[in-house]
C-alpha cells in the first residue's frame, strides 16, 4: 500500500481529487465506486468546480456507491441516494441513469444485492474506488467479522456504527437498523483502491490495517492484499 501523509482535510481532498480525476480522465468509460461521510465531503466540492470549469468530465462515468441504508427514500435527507445528489450528482455532467446504489426499498433486498453485484461485474468492476474507514476497522458497512469472500449483501447494523451514524440523525431510534453494502470481495476486486482516512482518532485502526494481521477482525487489514492502494491521510503514524 502507498501511504501519501498530508497535514489536513484541506490536503488531503486536494491529493484525493488529483488521483480522483486521473481516473476519470484516463478511462474511456470510468466505472468509480464512491464512498458517503463527512472525509470525502470537500473533495467532491472540488470535483464539482472542476467539472464546472470544464477541466473535467464525468459524461461517460459509471458509478456504483458503496452502501445505502435500508427503508429510506432517494428523498430523505439521510439516505446516501440524497448525499450522492446534493454533494455531487445534480451539479457535474454526470448522466444520472449511470448512478447505481443499493435499492433499500427493494421488496427482495437479498435479490436487490445480487441485481447491484451483478451490474458491478457487468461493467468489468471497478476501475477506481474511494473508501473511507470506521474506527472499528469497517470499510463500506462490512463490520468485523464479515467474510473476506463477501459479495454486496444485507447487513445488520452494529449498535457502535449506528451511534456514530446517529449524529445525521433527529435522533438514535430514527437509524435505520439495516443497510445494503458492497461486500469485501467486491471492494478487492476493484482494480485501483484509494482509502481517505482523517483524524487522529483513526491512528490506532489505521495501525492495524497497516501492519496488524490480515483477519475479518478488522475488515480493511484486507487492502494488504491489494495490488493497488493509495492511503490518504492526516493521521500521525
Amino acid at each position: 500500500m502507498k501511504i501519501v501523509k498530508v497535514k489536513n482535510n484541506e490536503e488531503l481532498s486536494e491529493k484525493a481529487t488529483e488521483l480522483f480525476v486521473h481516473a476519470l480522465s484516463r478511462l474511456e468509460k470510468p466505472v468509480i465506486g464512491l464512498a458517503t461521510g463527512s472525509t470525502p465531503e470537500r473533495m467532491y466540492e472540488k470535483l464539482t468546480e472542476k467539472c464546472q470549469a470544464g477541466d473535467v468530465s464525468f459524461k461517460n462515468a459509471v458509478t456504483f456507491n458503496l452502501d445505502e441504508y435500508a427503508g429510506l427514500t432517494a428523498g430523505n435527507p439521510n439516505s446516501y441516494r440524497f448525499y450522492m445528489d446534493e454533494k455531487l450528482f445534480n451539479h457535474v455532467d454526470i448522466q444520472k441513469e449511470n448512478t447505481h446504489l443499493p435499492n433499500g426499498l427493494a421488496d427482495d433486498l437479498q435479490k436487490e444485492c445480487k441485481i447491484f453485484d451483478d451490474s458491478i461485474t457487468k461493467e468489468g468492476n471497478l476501475d477506481f474506488l474511494v473508501l473511507g474507514i470506521g474506527l472499528n476497522g469497517h470499510i463500506g458497512f462490512n463490520e468485523p467479522g464479515t467474510s473476506f469472500d463477501s459479495r454486496t449483501h444485507v447487513v445488520e447494523l452494529t449498535e457502535s456504527t449506528r451511534e456514530v451514524n446517529s449524529r445525521f440523525f433527529d435522533s438514535l431510534d430514527k437509524v435505520p437498523t439495516e443497510a445494503l453494502t458492497m461486500g469485501l470481495g467486491t471492494i478487492m476486486e476493484a482494480k485501483e483502491i484509494m482509502l481517505l482516512v482523517q483524524g487522529d482518532k483513526k491512528a490506532e485502526i489505521l495501525k492495524k490495517v497497516l501492519h496488524g494481521e490480515i483477519t475479518e477482525e478488522v475488515p480493511a487489514s484486507i487492502l494488504q492484499r491489494h495490488p493497488n492502494t493509495t492511503i490518504i491521510t492526516d493521521v500521525t503514524l
